[in-house]
C-alpha cells in the first residue's frame, strides 16, 4: 500500500533497447533523480527492482506514491501484460506487471514506451498547452501514440498508434511485421543507416562525406553529419524527412490533430530533419488540416518515458484515489 501527499513523488523506467533509465519524477513532472544500468534481456524485474530501490532511496526522494514501467512492445491495458516484444521477447513470457509489483513493493503501471513518451511530452514537455496529440519516435524502430482530450487513446484492444507500419512503398521492404515497405522499413535508424550504407556504395558524388571513412556508424553519427553540414548526411536526412512527411500528412488528414511532437534518436539532427518532414507533409496533406497542426520536435529527450510512465502512474494512484 503507497501513501499520496501533495508532494509526493513518482518513478518511472524506460525498459527498452540496451539501456534501462529511470527517473524520480516530481507529480509536477520534474526529474529530481536519474539513474541508468545495461540492461540484460533477462531477470528485467529484478534490475527494473534495483534502480527503483535506489531511486526511493535517493536523497531527497521524500515519498514515492507510485511506479510506472514504459517497455517496448505491445501492452493489454486490461491485463497490464506484454503480449509481444521484438526486442525484448522475454517480456511476453510472464506476467511483467506482477514480477515488477513483488519485487518492487509496489502496484506498479506497465505501458507501452512509445505511449509512455507522449504522456510525457504532452504533461512536460513539447505538448504542454495542447489537448490532441499524435507523437512519433524514432529510434531502432518507429513509434507512435495517440492523446484525444488530454487522455491516451489506445484503441480497442490496446494497440493503437503503430505509425511505423504504415505502408510507404507497397514494393519495397519486408518488415519485422510480416509486412512489406512500412515506413520503418525507410526511416527507423537501423534502415537511414542501411540506406545510407547503399547510397555510399554506388553514388560517386558522396566520396568527400566523412560517414565514408567510418566503417561503422549509426543514425546518430548521420545527424551529427549533417549538423556539421555534410552534403550527403543532409541529402539522406531530406529523403528520410519526405518518407516520414508522407506518413505524418496520413496522420493529419485522418485525426484533424492539434499537436505533432517528433521524438527519437534521429531528431537530434534538429531543424535539419523537422523541416523536410514538414515540407513534405504540407505538401501531401489537406491543407485546413495541415494550417491547423502544429509539428514540433520533442524535448524531453532520453527523459520521455520514464517522466510519461511515471506520471500515468500519478494519475493511476489518483483515479484509485
Amino acid at each position: 500500500m503507497t501513501t499520496q501527499s501533495p508532494d509526493s513523488n513518482y518513478i518511472g523506467v524506460d525498459v527498452s533497447g540496451t539501456t534501462l533509465s529511470a527517473a524520480l519524477v516530481s507529480a509536477q513532472g520534474r526529474v529530481v533523480e536519474r539513474r541508468e544500468a545495461a540492461l540484460e534481456p533477462d531477470g528485467v524485474a529484478q534490475q527494473v527492482a534495483r534502480a527503483v530501490s535506489e531511486l526511493r532511496d535517493a536523497k531527497g526522494a521524500g515519498g514515492v506514491a507510485g511506479v510506472g514501467v514504459g517497455v517496448s512492445g505491445l501492452v493489454s491495458p486490461q491485463t497490464g501484460r506484454v503480449v509481444v516484444s521484438n526486442d525484448l521477447p522475454a517480456l511476453a513470457r510472464g506476467d511483467l506487471r506482477a514480477e515488477l509489483s513483488q519485487a518492487t513493493g509496489f502496484d506498479v503501471l506497465v505501458e507501452n514506451d512509445a505511449n509512455a513518451a507522449a504522456f510525457g511530452e504532452f504533461t512536460a514537455g513539447a505538448g504542454v498547452g495542447s489537448r490532441n496529440l499524435f507523437y512519433v519516435t524514432i529510434g531502432t524502430g518507429i513509434g507512435g501514440a495517440i492523446i484525444l482530450d488530454g487522455r491516451l487513446w489506445r484503441g480497442d484492444s490496446g494497440f493503437a498508434g503503430e505509425f511505423g507500419h504504415i505502408t510507404i512503398d507497397p514494393d519495397g521492404e519486408e518488415c519485422v511485421c510480416g509486412n512489406t515497405g512500412c515506413l520503418e522499413t525507410v526511416a527507423s535508424a537501423p534502415n537511414i543507416v542501411r540506406r545510407t550504407q547503399e547510397r555510399l556504395q554506388r553514388d560517386s558524388t558522396s566520396s568527400l562525406s566523412r560517414l565514408g571513412l567510418k566503417r561503422d556508424f549509426n543514425a546518430s553519427d548521420v545527424a551529427q553529419a549533417a549538423n556539421d553540414g555534410d552534403d550527403f548526411a543532409l541529402l539522406m536526412l531530406e529523403r528520410t524527412g519526405r518518407y516520414i512527411g508522407t506518413a505524418i500528412a496520413a496522420v493529419i488528414n485522418l485525426l484533424n490533430i492539434e499537436r505533432i511532437v517528433l521524438g527519437g534518436v534521429i531528431m537530434e539532427a534538429g531543424d535539419l530533419i523537422l523541416e523536410p518532414i514538414i515540407r513534405e507533409a504540407r505538401k501531401r496533406s489537406f491543407q485546413p488540416c495541415f494550417e491547423s497542426t502544429q509539428i514540433v520536435a520533442a524535448t524531453l529527450a532520453r527523459d520521455a518515458v520514464p517522466v510519461g510512465a511515471a506520471m500515468l502512474a500519478r494519475d493511476a494512484v489518483n483515479d484509485v484515489a
